[in-house]
Parts: C-alpha cells; structure tokens; sequence
C-alpha cells in the first residue's frame, strides 16, 4: 500500500514528460477460457504495439480531471481482455451490466444484439456473491475507505480510516460504480485500479476492478439506476 498522494496539478512539464514515457469481487479460483461471444469489432492492441493508432486512441496516456493517466504497455494484458463489442451472450435488456466473473469479463448490453466487452480483474479472497444489484451512484476520481474487517488484517491501512485521497496511486482509481441491493449498500464496486496488469486475475479483496481507461469508457456508458448482474457460472 502506498501513502497518501495527492497527484493533482501536475506541471505542463511533467504531462509532457509523461506523454514521452508512455506514461483492489466475487470469486477466486475462476477460469480464464475465455467468452464464447463472437467478437464484432477488435480486438485492439494486443500484439499490435503500443505505437499502433487505433490501440493509443483507447490505452494511450490521457489526462482526467487534472490526473494524467499512463498509458496502458500492451505486452502486460492479454489482448483479449482489451475493451471490444462483441455479440451479446448476455440475453439481458440493453443498458444491463453483467459481471462474468468465470471468464474475467463485464458486458454493458447494447441494442441490436451486441455488448460492449471490458476485460476485469476479481477478489483473491472468495468472495461469492451472485445476483442482480443496482449501480446507486458513480464517482469520478474517488476517495478509498477501506473497512474496519481489512484494516484489521491490515494494520498498515489503518493511514486510511478516513480515507484515501483521491489520485493515480488511490486503489479505485480514476472512477468507482457503487453497487447497492435491496436498498442496501452491498460495499461491492466497479472500478479502476492503477496496477492494470492484473486484469485476467483475482488479486483484489473484493471489487470488480478496470483498467483506468475502461472504467472511464463504463462510466460515461450507464446511468444512475442501471442494472448489475452478477454471473458466477460463466455466460453461455
């Protein structure tokens, strides 16, 4: 865990530098076989090289609300897991997100047939939670808080009991989608993580977590109200 940071006002010096340089849910123990939906458009990347235009107008270094964003190395994420529509395998309402958690995946379903695919990253800790939920809230660029259970088990967290700053080095990143259920807060999010090559795998302690530039991509997608699925099985 790093200490607190506060990564705003970055210098026109240090963009630049940046630019030149290229710049923590459910389950454990899941698969990686991949989606059976046919995939429409992309992947992007992937084994193309950072340098190719169509995969830095997606994963090239951005700056957001005053935080520049490295760029995403193509050689750290499987291309599989790069942002592509693909045909939906979901069967829910356009507007649903669903959490694929057996092959590391979430869909926001579109109309005609297809959704839009987001590569994740899952809990290492075995978490198994399932079922529909609704997105009460989304923020961009959020403080982190983390529970009185894990600063228990972590005694170093215990810096941020009143939360985290917001900032490149913050475990939410650059956006968090804040699940509730039955009008209760299920203290499950979709959100960013700065360590992108963790995608494909369960290392957080509970969350669905995005690389940077894919949860800012959800974020502008879905509403306030939108519908989560949760899907422990894999999608068909």
């Amino acid at each position: 865990m790093t200490n607190r940071t506060d990564d705003r006002g970055l210098s026109r010096r240090q963009v630049m530098m940046g630019l030149a340089m290229g710049a923590t849910a459910f389950v454990a123990g899941c698969t990686t076989s991949g989606s059976r939906a046919r995939i429409l458009e992309g992947p992007v990347g992937g084994r193309l090289g950072g340098s190719d235009p169509q995969f830095q107008s997606m994963y090239g270094p951005i700056e957001d609300e005053g935080y520049l964003i490295p760029a995403i190395d193509p050689s750290r994420v499987d291309s599989m897991y790069f942002r592509q529509i693909v045909a939906d395998p979901t069967g829910e309402r356009p507007g649903t997100v669903v959490i694929d958690t057996a092959n590391y995946f979430a869909y926001v379903v579109q109309d005609g047939g297809t959704a839009m695919r987001y590569g994740v990253g899952l809990g290492r800790d075995g978490f198994a939670w399932s079922g529909n939920a609704v997105m009460q809230w989304k923020r961009k660029w959020p403080r982190w808080t983390p529970p009185a259970e894990m600063i228990a088990r972590q005694p170093e967290l215990e810096q941020y009991r009143e939360g985290q700053e917001p900032g490149l080095r913050n475990p939410l990143g650059a956006r968090a989608l804040y699940l509730f259920q039955n009008g209760e807060d299920t203290l499950y999010r979709l959100h960013g993580t700065p360590e992108y090559w963790t995608i494909g795998s369960s290392v957080s302690s509970g969350c669905v977590r995005f690389m940077n530039h894919d949860i800012i991509d959800l974020y502008e997608r879905v509403p306030n109200g939108s519908t989560v699925v949760v899907v422990q099985n894999g999608m068909v």
